[in-house]
């Protein structure tokens, strides 16, 4: 019993260590890790200025305005569930000689719903001084999950809207002229994060349950339209798939292994026949 004990113990640890890697990998602070900076590949050259007007870049796309301080600044992207987005914002400032004080830069990330969603890492605002050249703001989300209760504020696969402003400044500084650039990448956090069901579409603007019926064959539906590189994933396949395949495995092993240490060799050539 003391082998069996061993043997089954090991094999939990194994599971135990193969768990915990996936974890560790998981649950990673860095976005970095897994994400790539963003680029200028075929990135918007302008801004809305509402949520209706968001100028549209998928994640890897660097987007490019230039814009007046005091605007407001609105682009939207794709995001699906297991990714955790982190975004950029670059502000290129006035030149020094006509400003007159410091300036408060600030980025916000709404979901499908136009919640907005909290940072979990990342400078959400900063301030720049009078002298600076630029400022630089991210803020990473927490990973999109495929379903959540209604009443829960989770991250769920759809558009994602930046707003990006400046939220103090000298009122005579007002109308000065600034360039914007602003990104976003995902780092990709698998089956730690999936959840129990999905929606029957992605949070994007113009998305129905009906439209996938209604929709002309010739002209993409507005989920289509809006989808990630790659499209939208099906919501019902995660590497947790592999772990659980993996954990049965290492059980159907351990009671494989009990059953042969544990049944001995038969009835021992000592013991007379009627005993």
């Amino acid at each position: 019993m003391r082998t069996v004990s061993t043997l089954t113990a090991v094999l939990l640890a194994g599971a135990g260590l193969l768990g915990a890697a996936g974890g560790a990998q998981a649950d990673s602070p860095s976005p970095s890790a897994s994400a790539s900076a963003p680029t200028a590949e075929d990135g918007p050259t302008e801004a809305g200025t509402t949520f209706r007007t968001a100028a549209a870049f998928r994640q890897g796309q660097r987007a490019v305005a230039e814009a007046s301080t005091g605007d407001y600044l609105y682009w939207v992207f794709p995001a699906d569930s297991g990714q955790r987005p982190t975004v950029t914002a670059a502000v290129t400032l006035p030149e020094p000689a006509a400003r007159h004080g410091s300036s408060t830069w600030r980025i916000d990330v709404y979901d499908g719903l136009r919640r907005r969603q909290p940072c979990v890492y990342g400078t959400q605002s900063r301030a720049a001084e009078k002298e600076a050249a630029s400022v630089e703001l991210s803020c990473t989300l927490r990973t999109v999950r495929p379903w959540a209760e209604t009443w829960d504020d989770d991250p769920l696969p759809g558009s994602y809207y930046v707003r990006l402003t400046v939220t103090g400044l000298p009122e005579e500084d007002l109308g000065q002229p600034f360039t914007a650039r602003v990104g976003a990448v995902s780092a990709e956090k698998g089956g730690a994060y999936a959840g129990g069901g999905s929606l029957a579409a992605p949070l994007v603007p113009g998305a129905t349950t009906e439209e996938a019926a209604e929709a002309d064959a010739s002209a993409p539906s507005a989920v289509e339209a809006r989808a990630p590189e790659g499209g939208w994933s099906s919501g019902w396949w995660s590497d947790r798939w592999i772990w659980t395949a993996v954990g049965g495995a290492l059980g159907a092993l351990a009671g494989i292994a009990g059953h042969s240490l544990t049944r001995g060799s038969g009835r021992p050539s000592r013991v007379p026949p009627a005993v």
